[in-house]
C-alpha cells in the first residue's frame, strides 16, 4: 500500500534525494518547492510551487493523511560576524526555523490523521561544534534543534519529531564551497573520514526516520558528519 509523504524543498539536494528514494519504494510524494529543478514528473509525485520566504503566499491545502513530513530548505550564509546584518539573521531564521513552523502548523491535522506519523527537520553540525563564520546559520539551526525536542515532547506519542545535523554535503546549495578540486580536497580533509557528505546517504537516514522502522526514536538530533563533531584525530 502506498504511503503519503510531504517533502518541503524536495526538488534539490538532500530533499530531491529523499523524494527519489521514497518514490522508488512505491510511495506517493507531495513536493513543495520554489522550482521543480531536477524533479522528474511521475504519477507518484505531486508538485506545488511555493516559496517559504513569501509571507503572502498560502500553503496548499491537502485533503489526505500524511505519514511523514520532511522540511529540507536551508541556507549557507557564511560571513564574518561583523559583516552580518540583522536582515541576514532574520532571513536565515525565517527559512530554517519559521518555515518549518509554518509547514508543521499547516499540515498538523494531516499528520494526525495518519497512524503514528513522523516529522524530520534539518539542523547543521555547526550548532554543536563551534565554527567560524557560521553565527547566523548556527543560530537559526539551533532554534530548529530546540523546536525538534519541544515538539517531540508535545506531539508524543502520536507524532515523532527528529532532526538530522549534517556537515558539508555535496548539494547545489553548497556548490560554491566545492567548486574546485582544491576546495573538495580541503573540505574532505577537515573530516576524520576524509570525505564530505553525499545527499543520498543523508536521505537514507531521513527515510528511515520517516518510516515505522524508527518507531522508537523521537526527540533526537542525529549527526551525519563524517565524525567532525565528535572525533579528533591526533
Amino acid at each position: 500500500m502506498s504511503i503519503n509523504y510531504l517533502i518541503v524543498g524536495g526538488s534539490s539536494g538532500i530533499g530531491l534525494a529523499l523524494t527519489n528514494q521514497l518514490v522508488d519504494e512505491g510511495n506517493n510524494i507531495t513536493v513543495l518547492s520554489r522550482n521543480q529543478n531536477q524533479l522528474e514528473t511521475s504519477t507518484n509525485i505531486q508538485f506545488h510551487s511555493f516559496d517559504m520566504m513569501d509571507d503572502n503566499a498560502e500553503l496548499p491545502t491537502l485533503d489526505y493523511d500524511i505519514k511523514g513530513l520532511a522540511y529540507c530548505p536551508g541556507s549557507i550564509n557564511l560571513k564574518p560576524f561583523k559583516s552580518l546584518s540583522e536582515q541576514d539573521y532574520l532571513n536565515d531564521f525565517k527559512i530554517n526555523a519559521l518555515g518549518a513552523v509554518r509547514a508543521i502548523n499547516k499540515y498538523f491535522s494531516n499528520l494526525k490523521k495518519a497512524n503514528q506519523s513522523s516529522i524530520v527537520l534539518f539542523s547543521t553540525v555547526a550548532v554543536q561544534t563551534g565554527m567560524p563564520y557560521h553565527a547566523s546559520v548556527a543560530m537559526a539551526k539551533g532554534a530548529v534543534e530546540g523546536l525538534t525536542r519541544s515538539l517531540a515532547a508535545e506531539f508524543a506519542p502520536q507524532i515523532r519529531v527528529n532532526a538530522i545535523a549534517p556537515s558539508l554535503t555535496d548539494t547545489p546549495m553548497a556548490s560554491r564551497l566545492l567548486n574546485s578540486d582544491e576546495k573538495r580536497e580541503a573540505s574532505a580533509k577537515r573530516h576524520p573520514l576524509n570525505l564530505f557528505g553525499k545527499p543520498e546517504e543523508i536521505a537514507k537516514v531521513a527515510a528511515y526516520l520517516l518510516s515505522d522502522d524508527s518507531s522508537w526514536i523521537t526527540g533526537q538530533v542525529i549527526h551525519i558528519d563524517g565524525g567532525i563533531s565528535s572525533l579528533r584525530l591526533l
